[in-house]
């Protein structure tokens, strides 16, 4: 099993490590699977389902006591480690059959195959909050061993609200393990931490004495970096994303140039941006479409002409139909992106079903002087038949959210009903010389053929949209 760098795999990420993955590959592995940080912390001690909708990203899935769940647990309490089986059966005991459980299954579940495929020499940081850390430090001991325990790692920020009922919640906490004694750690590589005789001790740490002023200055377990505000230029809208620095401090000191590093949870990519950044070999997991999505165009628009390569992702129509057919909110994400659409954010998701798939903004040039920002919302139909009505629906809902143009993305070719409705809704002036249709239909059997779209070029980097906060507010 060879991999390439800079691989994004789309995925269970249990599949891809099980499948994909050989032993002992990585020097170092981030991981900050979804957790706490978009759900109530009651709700995930409250017996039974919890109601999910449309918006709610398919990797969240995988903390309900789902069937795949169900089996797990049951494969854990009867693993042939008897530590494993022991843990299991104790934590089922002590917490119950409630969501908190399925969390802990599942990330047992991925943190066995984690330790298999991190080298001997290499390190691992599990980012969580503090109302599952105590519980997967547990996990933890058991699969990495007590005695690789590094640190727990505090990480301190300012945002977030307060409470009249409790002090104010403003920590992370990591978990750092390494799976041997011989490791890689170099605290001199923070560069927030050097100093001239700390520097001068670590390229001659024989016979070199430490000073008060040394000894400060080596990196501390608890880290005041602040989180992303809502205008900062590195933001993507992602709801988890955390800060560069973050992870520029945990890759420099935990790995070499050179290295590679392992993002099973990569979200938004923050881990493989920074790792990319800093000169190491990277590799990503995520089971959302739309992370995979947000990843890719995110690495091209900072550096240009960058090889991705991207596993499970459809290459061709077949595949396309199998993936239809195995996730359609999956298929929405991936199809939306055959035409330069961004997933919805803020009060445009789907869930209530506004008819939005995606958007995609740019500014017309009606009026060259005041440019506007505007939108062209993309639907996606994922079914073995089309009907005339969804476009009906499409010219309906872009009047309804004052958008002068809709792309209405199909599986299979649309009708001849369909076209002639399209043709009916005439066209969008985009500038004294320029028009395109205001509603265009396209088959991903005809974008694997080659076919395209008329459309704007003049698009709105998706990757930059603090630059246009305030015009995007007046849009949504």
């Amino acid at each position: 099993m060879d991999i390439q760098n800079r691989t994004l795999f789309f995925g269970d990420n249990l599949e891809v490590l099980k499948e994909k993955i050989p032993e002992n590959f990585f020097d170092l592995i981030y991981l900050d699977p979804p957790f706490n940080s978009n759900r109530n912390y009651n709700v995930l001690f409250k017996e039974g389902q919890i109601d999910s909708s449309a918006q709610i990203h398919a990797f969240e899935d995988t903390w309900e006591w789902t069937e795949d769940t169900v089996r797990i647990f049951n494969e854990l309490k009867n693993n042939p480690k008897p530590q494993i089986a022991i843990l299991i059966n104790s934590l089922s005991e002590f917490i119950g059959q409630n969501q908190m459980m399925a969390y802990l299954v599942n990330m047992t579940a991925r943190l066995m195959p984690l330790h298999r495929v991190l080298k001997t020499t290499g390190s691992i940081y599990l980012h969580c909050d503090p109302t599952a850390s105590h519980y997967l430090k547990i996990i933890m001991d058991v699969i990495f061993g007590k005695e690789n325990f590094r640190n727990e790692i505090v990480w301190h920020y300012q945002t977030g609200g307060a409470s009249k009922q409790h002090y104010s919640k403003k920590h992370d906490i990591i978990l750092f393990y390494t799976k041997t004694d011989d490791y890689h750690f170099d605290p001199m590589a923070d560069p927030d931490k050097r100093t001239e005789k700390a520097m001068e001790r670590a390229q001659n740490p024989k016979g070199a004495r430490i000073g008060a002023n040394d000894i400060y200055k080596i990196p501390m377990d608890v880290w005041e970096i602040p989180a992303l505000n809502p205008m900062d230029k590195e933001r993507l809208d992602y709801p988890t994303q955390k800060p560069e620095k973050l992870l520029e401090r945990i890759i420099k000191i935990s790995s070499k140039e050179g290295d590679w590093i392992l993002d099973p949870f990569c979200g938004c990519g923050t881990t493989v941006a920074v790792a990319e950044r800093l000169n190491r070999n990277w590799a990503g997991i995520d089971i959302s479409m739309q992370a995979v999505n947000v990843i890719n165009q995110r690495m091209n628009a900072h550096y240009p002409g960058i090889q991705i390569h991207l596993d499970g992702i459809p290459m061709d129509f077949e595949s396309a139909v199998s993936l239809a057919e195995k996730d359609k909110f999956s298929f929405q994400d991936w199809a939306i992106t055959l035409v330069g659409a961004s997933p919805p954010s803020g009060e445009t998701k789907k869930g209530a079903d506004r008819g939005i798939d995606g958007i995609i903004l740019f500014y017309d040039r009606e009026d060259l002087r005041n440019p506007k920002l505007k939108k062209i919302i993309v639907q996606v139909k994922g079914g073995n038949t089309n009907h005339r009505n969804e476009v009906s629906t499409l010219k309906g809902d872009i009047e309804r959210d004052s958008a002068p143009m809709g792309v209405l993305i199909t599986l299979h070719e649309p009708t001849s009903e369909m076209k002639r409705e399209a043709a009916l809704a005439g066209e969008y002036r985009y500038s004294e010389s320029t028009s395109f249709p205001k509603i265009q239909l396209l088959s991903v059997k005809e974008w694997f053929e080659g076919k395209g779209l008329k459309l704007p070029t003049d698009k709105i980097n998706p990757f930059k949209r603090a630059e246009v906060k305030a015009d995007q507010n007046e849009l949504f």
